[in-house]
């Protein structure tokens, strides 16, 4: 399987898709947002290019996206990355829902069924994904079939975490990682602004029961030791409570990233459970 590259048309000008169409499909399709807080990551990480090879490898044509980041700035909490300039909320969520539009339109050329097209991605195009689902019942605008989310972070401001967890957190060596500082820093560097005016698009966590009726059917997989897992489990209490069809699950063994770590057990599983609620 040779994956194409295809330059859209998109809303901001020129948007990247690499898609991976499946040999043997089984009609459906996934839109995939990798993830990076934002402002890191490509479709050439595993998080990208590994996990939609999984799904096609499993009859799932993968549309993965090559959305537009935030800015990575010298001394930002990337020190790791490269510096460079990007873009603020709402362009890559916008980006995602041309995408996803596209992909529907599409979909028969790649053994695809348009109904059975969804959405989905890992941290931080988990949320991304999520927004525009968000985005879509507002303006009742065509829903995907489904969404899948990976380590989904939903929240800018997050859930307390249980006492177990934030243990194990200690024990590993990854309290600061997701500590509420970082999330927020994260958060306003891709929102160009105050958490504290984030809207239910840019952070869908915050989304109310009104907001969320009518969701798709979701599946979510956090990971076991991972800040991250609270607001992916409350996002599901969320949904839960307006009667949407969800299924969150807890990966054993892993940590955030796990489909970026594709060696580790835990990332094919992963991608075992959203395929078999996909197909």
């Amino acid at each position: 399987m040779r994956p194409r590259d295809v330059t859209l048309d998109g809303p901001h000008g020129p948007l990247g898709v690499r898609v991976y169409a499946a040999e043997a499909p089984t009609g459906a399709v996934v839109v995939w947002a990798h993830g990076g807080g934002f402002a890191a990551g490509s479709i050439d990480m595993p998080e990208g290019d590994w996990v939609a090879r999984a799904f096609a490898a499993r009859g799932i044509t993968a549309v993965s996206v090559d959305y537009a980041l935030a800015p990575i700035e010298p001394g930002s909490r990337w020190a790791d990355h490269e510096p460079h300039d990007g873009v603020r909320y709402p362009i890559a969520s916008e980006e995602i829902e041309c995408a996803l539009a596209w992909a529907r339109d599409r979909a028969a050329e790649w053994g695809g069924e348009p109904s059975r097209v969804a959405i989905g991605g890992a941290s931080a195009g988990a949320n991304l994904a999520t927004g525009v689902v968000v985005r879509l019942l507002k303006t009742g605008r065509a829903l995907p079939a489904h969404v899948v989310l990976a380590y989904p972070t939903l929240h800018a401001v997050q859930p307390a975490v249980p006492v177990e967890l934030a243990a194990a957190l200690a024990d590993a060596g990854l309290s600061a990682q997701f500590a509420p500082a970082a999330v927020r820093e994260m958060y306003e560097n891709y929102l160009g602004g105050s958490v504290d005016t984030a809207d239910s698009i840019g952070a869908p966590g915050t989304a109310t029961d009104g907001e969320l009726v009518g969701f798709p059917p979701t599946t979510i997989v956090a990971s076991e030791v991972d800040e991250l897992r609270v607001s992916g489990e409350a996002f599901a209490h969320s949904l839960a409570g307006v009667d949407a069809d969800v299924r969150c699950t807890v990966e054993s063994g892993t940590r955030h990233g796990h489909l970026n770590r594709p060696d580790e057990p835990g990332a094919e599983a992963t991608i075992d459970t959203f395929a078999a609620r996909l197909a």
